[in-house]
């Protein structure tokens, strides 16, 4: 009998994608309600996608285990 597979966070599919040099893209926060009081420069910024941190790399790694 072959080997038990890990199952994969769908949530976590869903808002993390894997680069070719192992980082992981996220979209960046507050960009959901309160865009008057924000600056067309804030939101152009807030638009471009994040990394992840080094802090944070490893709860992301678990949560995609074939990432």
């Amino acid at each position: 009998m072959a080997g038990y597979k890990m199952k994969t966070h769908k949530g976590g599919a869903k808002r993390f994608k894997m680069t070719g040099s192992g980082k992981f893209k996220r979209k960046k926060a507050y960009l959901r309600h309160g865009m008057r009081k924000r600056s067309n420069d804030a939101k152009r910024s807030l638009r471009q996608k994040g990394y992840v941190e080094g802090s944070d790399h490893q709860a992301v790694v678990a949560l995609l285990p074939y990432a």
